[in-house]
């Protein structure tokens, strides 16, 4: 039976996820527009191989991060899909506030940064 507890957790999992995806993505355009910076102020090579490897473990991040939001956007869909709560619980959804809108606005929000993203990677080729 899916509670309400676990519908708000399941809802800031999805946010924390697309937090951390978003500061990965951050990451990556600093450390490439560093590794850039080095290569044209002429950085030893140790120290350019070095920060390439930093570059290198950024964007690795960032699909194992999606690969985690994906997996915590289905769980949301499936606790919201099953819609078991008891009728108490769905007396303390009413009260506490709105747990259920904000799960769903949370999956419209993933589902449309999926969406402008695979946009982007598009016309990245």
């Amino acid at each position: 039976m899916a509670t309400v507890r676990n519908l708000k957790i399941k809802t800031s999992t999805c946010k924390r996820l697309v937090k951390e995806l978003h500061s990965y993505e951050k990451e990556v355009e600093r450390e490439a527009a560093k590794t850039v910076d080095m290569k044209d102020k002429g950085a030893d090579p140790y120290d350019l191989k070095q920060q390439e490897n930093v570059l290198a473990e950024s964007r690795m991040m960032i699909p194992d991060c999606r690969k985690r939001l994906e997996a915590a956007l289905a769980d949301l869909k499936g606790t919201l899909a099953k819609k078991d709560f008891s009728q108490a619980e769905l007396e303390e959804v009413n009260q506490e506030g709105p747990e259920i809108e904000d799960a769903r606005s949370t999956i419209t929000e993933v589902e449309n940064l999926y969406q402008t993203t695979e946009d982007y990677n598009r016309s990245s080729y």
